[in-house]
């Protein structure tokens, strides 16, 4: 074989495993049931706040300790554990994505960048204001 064949070679092994590497860290998203089954391992669940159900938050007592519960998509419910302050406009959110381990029936978060809000847009319900606004920006 050539050099220039070997050097190919082995330039697409390379490549091969650097896309393989980054294929594991790829994530999906979880149902609480499912979440439930990989009980420990870091999950990624996307859900929306029960406004039926308490949420705990001091920031007297604990600011490093919210407690609030979700439902997800087929309905299942879990209490969320946070060790961090509560986001600002938590309760405002259409969708919230959660990263962090079930340990039993509760959702435990301990990084700070672990709840991620999807707010409703301020236009949603107002096309006209949408029309404006682009206008002005353009």
């Amino acid at each position: 074989m050539k050099r220039t064949h070997i050097i190919l070679l082995v330039f697409i092994a390379l490549s091969i495993g650097l896309l393989v590497s980054f294929m594991g860290n790829l994530s999906t998203y979880e149902t609480i049931a499912s979440a439930k089954q990989k009980e420990g391992k870091a999950v990624t669940i996307i859900a929306r706040i029960d406004n039926s159900m308490p949420m705990e938050y001091n920031p007297v007592q604990d600011p490093n300790y919210l407690s609030f519960y979700i439902l997800d998509t087929l309905g299942s419910r879990a209490k969320v554990i946070y060790h961090y302050g509560k986001p600002y406009d938590m309760e405002k959110a259409e969708r919230i994505v959660l990263k962090g381990k079930m340990h039993g029936d509760v959702f435990e978060i301990s990084q700070k960048e672990g709840i991620l809000i999807k707010c409703p847009s301020k236009y949603k319900d107002d096309p006209e204001s949408a029309k404006k606004n682009l206008s002005k920006t353009q």
